[in-house]
């Protein structure tokens, strides 16, 4: 599957990086999603409704990336913008100069800072020029830009705006004030895209690694001492260990019973954060905790090897055997160590549904599935990277019977959204299965 590049901006910025992306050399890795906006404050719903289709998203500019920022909606994502350098003041400068000459000596000019004016001055002697610059590191409201044009250009103190912005730039023209749009250059867009390419390869590579789940019953010192003839301390481990049996299904990974009361869970780093993403992880964990009334020690290790994995596993359970408040401990490839407390369990973030408008809803309805469970069911195929699934595999991912799932698979083939695409033989007796390929 290609990597997913949201792109966000006014429509003609938007057409921009999608026509400048197709020279991109590796233009075929990556599948380039538009999603142009009126105004800049649209941004944040963007990326709040579609966060879970894209790998990683490209703002046209500075202020809806900071708008964005500030809204919180950017926390967790791998998002980028393309830095407009004097460069891009140059072809306005250009592009000014063909349509009055050098009659225009006062210019003011908003976002770019004052060190790259002052650089490409130097570099192209263009001390002749008096800029009255308004340079920002977050964002600024249009109407507050607006304001800082139409005051210079009221007091005699420019000639004609320089912006960066749409919505500045529109409302200036509509005032009678000149005005040249300043936008990012094509090498800009390309190192962009190359960035966000090696970073959205990396990710996937990272959430490939191995991972391992580890849980240790900590043994009391009047729990060692039955725990061989208590019928009772039997029962509790056959317990814990059915419900670990079933979150290694969940997982999609290897269960092992390493010694009496350590078990290991062998699965993918992207089988373990989807279950951090979604809640069930921490569900899982207290389930545990109530159901077999075992104290238990949680450990996670990754590594690129499995031998690494494990080795950050058991550094993982010490450390957790050290801490008092963890829920559970995790060590990374390159041993660093994240410690859960039930306040953060309880802050993991959330699902979110796609918005599949008001025509698709009426749909739904009458297919009588969900679109949340649609949604889900999107976000869990690209999550796993393939778009070709089971009935069986479906019913996993939304923890439902393969009835259910069988059905919500026929509704979407119904709707279009889903074709069966081949039939799975089973490896023993049996009818073959469908294999359906989901067309979001």
């Amino acid at each position: 599957m290609r990597i997913r590049i949201g792109v966000v901006g006014p429509s003609d910025s938007t057409e921009r990086i999608l026509d400048v992306s197709k020279s991109f050399e590796d233009y075929e890795s990556l599948e380039i999603i538009s999603f142009p906006y009126g105004h800049t404050e649209e941004a944040a719903e963007i990326v709040r409704k579609n966060r879970h289709r894209i790998d990683q998203w490209f703002f046209s500019g500075q202020a809806p990336y900071f708008f964005a920022k500030s809204q919180g909606v950017l926390k967790g994502l791998e998002v980028s913008y393309p830095p407009l350098y004097g460069s891009s003041l140059l072809g306005a400068l250009i592009e000014m100069l063909m349509a009055k000459g050098n009659q225009v000596k006062n210019i003011s000019l908003d976002t770019i800072k004052k060190s790259e004016v002052a650089f490409i001055s130097k570099a192209h002697s263009l001390d002749d020029f008096n800029f009255q610059i308004f340079s920002y590191d977050d964002y600024r409201p249009p109407e507050e830009i607006i304001a800082f044009h139409e005051k210079n250009f009221k007091d005699g103190k420019c000639e004609v705006a320089f912006t960066c912005l749409k919505e500045v730039y529109m409302t200036l023209q509509e005032r009678g004030i000149p005005c040249y749009r300043i936008i990012p250059s094509q090498l800009a867009i390309k190192l962009v895209l190359r960035y966000l390419k090696e970073r959205g390869e990396s990710a996937r590579y990272r959430q490939s690694q191995i991972a391992i789940h580890g849980f240790e019953v900590i043994h009391t010192n009047a729990s060692e001492e039955g725990q061989y003839y208590s019928y009772e301390m039997k029962r509790q481990s056959l317990d814990l260990k059915h419900m670990l049996l079933d979150f290694a299904e969940e997982v999609q990974g290897s269960f092992v019973q390493i010694g009496d009361g350590l078990f290991f869970i062998y699965t993918t780093r992207g089988e373990i954060d989807s279950h951090f993403n979604d809640k069930s992880l921490f569900k899982k964990l207290s389930e545990i905790h109530l159901r077999s009334k075992l104290k238990v020690r949680v450990g996670i290790g990754y590594g690129i090897t499995a031998v690494d994995a494990e080795r950050n596993l058991r550094l993982a359970l010490h450390y957790a055997e050290e801490q008092k408040e963890a829920v559970l401990v995790s060590v990374n490839e390159e041993k660093e160590v994240k410690q859960f407390t039930e306040a953060e369990v309880n802050s993991a973030i959330s699902f979110q549904p796609r918005n599949w408008g008001a025509e698709w809803e009426e749909k739904f309805k009458d297919a009588q599935i969900s679109p949340t469970i649609v949604s889900k069911l999107e976000s869990l195929a690209f999550h796993y990277n393939t778009n070709v699934v089971t009935v069986k595999e479906v019913a996993s991912w939304l923890k439902r019977t393969e009835r259910n799932a069988r059905r919500i698979l026929t509704e979407m083939e119904r709707l279009g959204i889903a074709k069966v695409s081949g039939m799975e033989q089973p490896g023993n007796a049996g009818r073959p299965r469908k294999v359906y390929e989901l067309k979001f």
